[in-house]
């Protein structure tokens, strides 16, 4: 029986099996994934000055769309005015994580504006958020 040299390729016969090779299965990219729908009730405030808490540092806040029973209190005119007043009473009220009365106090204020203008976006209806985007 003669055996084949060291250097030499044995000779291997190629079978064809009649179908094509399959590919491997694509993932999509994280970017093309579809992003899960934006809660309208619910907006988050990433803070430029994050609020220290004991050990916690607090960089991001979720406020939730106010109930008419967490609005008591609370002249809906000075809250659309985004008057720091209201605004302190009402973000306790609808913060994740719940702020306190003094941390409010010591937001800074650029933190506490875009608070304010999502708390007044939670107050039109949706027809006028519409008309307000058409608008743009």
């Amino acid at each position: 029986m003669h055996k084949p040299d060291a250097d030499q390729a044995p000779d291997h016969k190629a079978i064809d099996s009649g179908t094509a090779p399959t590919a491997a299965p694509t993932v999509a990219s994280p970017e093309a994934q579809p992003k899960p729908a934006k809660n309208p009730n619910e907006e988050t405030v990433a803070l430029d000055e994050p609020i220290i808490r004991g050990e916690q540092k607090i960089d991001s806040i979720t406020l939730r769309k106010p109930t008419a029973g967490e609005l008591r209190g609370i002249s809906l005119t000075e809250l659309i005015q985004m008057e720091v007043g209201a605004l302190r009473k009402v973000l306790p009220r609808i913060t994740t994580p719940a702020l306190l009365d003094h941390e409010t106090g010591r937001m800074d204020p650029a933190d506490l504006l875009q608070c304010g203008v999502a708390i007044a976006g939670f107050l039109l209806q949706r027809s006028a958020k519409t008309e307000a985007f058409r608008d743009e």
